[in-house]
């Protein structure tokens, strides 16, 4: 089997950097990508083998159709691209903030994923990555929420329209990654605590477990128009 090449937008931290690990010790050649360039380089310095990196600003066509023209064909686009905007309870959000979600988050999956379709070998793969909040009835989230079931709608719709080429999703739960940032240590602490107490397994995720699952996708060449919601049960919980 020939050295598969997977692009990773989104690939510079959390759930992107490691799938962008897992995949390299698997042999794949990956290419990240992002916006943030101090980040970028931390995480190409982070990471061993055939590992490349390019800056780009998925909200940006222009800069996607250029990024993608720079790297050339390739095997399997992975998207984990993330946002927090839209967050908070629904009576009070700002419309404003859950349109800059919808930029950030689902215009900028379907923008990444229309710009590589030239360069995306036809029996390879997209995966999208969404959350669990496009899932489950947890109160605070309608903002995010809405936009992570927009992500996960064109998982079914793009893997019957765009075949034989594989289009699947993963849907984190609450997953230990730069994104609860915005709290302190010790509200984070707290959140973390409160989650595991609600979800089935007894812990929140690490950034490997979600890692695993997108490999697990981009390997298994049956899969096509699926999500995978891989939150340790926590919609099971009524959270």
């Amino acid at each position: 089997m020939s050295q598969q090449h997977t692009v990773i937008i989104g690939g510079t931290s959390g759930i992107g950097l490691a799938t962008a690990r897992r995949l390299l010790d698997q042999g794949h050649k990956v290419t990240v990508a992002g916006r943030n360039i101090p980040r970028l380089e931390a995480a190409k310095k982070s990471l061993a083998g055939d590992i490349h990196a390019i800056a780009v600003n998925a909200t940006s066509e222009n800069e996607l159709r250029e990024a993608f023209s720079h790297i050339g064909d390739f095997d399997h686009l992975v998207l984990a691209l993330g946002s927090s905007r839209g967050a908070g309870p629904f009576s009070s959000v700002l419309l404003d903030e859950v349109k800059a979600g919808f930029e950030e988050k689902v215009y900028a999956h379907f923008a990444a994923a229309q710009a590589a379709l030239p360069y995306l070998h036809k029996n390879g793969s997209i995966t999208f990555v969404s959350a669990v909040t496009a899932h489950a009835a947890m109160p605070g989230t309608a903002g995010i929420g809405a936009a992570n079931a927009a992500v996960a709608a064109l998982v079914p719709i793009l893997a019957s329209e765009l075949r034989p080429l594989r289009v699947n999703g993963v849907s984190p739960g609450v997953i230990d990654t730069p994104w609860w940032d915005f709290l302190s240590c010790e509200d984070k602490a707290s959140v973390f605590s409160d989650y595991a107490q609600k979800t089935p397994v007894g812990r929140v995720g690490n950034p490997d477990d979600i890692a695993q699952t997108i490999s697990f996708l981009l390997f298994n060449t049956y899969i096509s128009g699926q999500t995978i919601i891989c939150d340790g049960g926590l919609r099971l919980g009524g959270a």
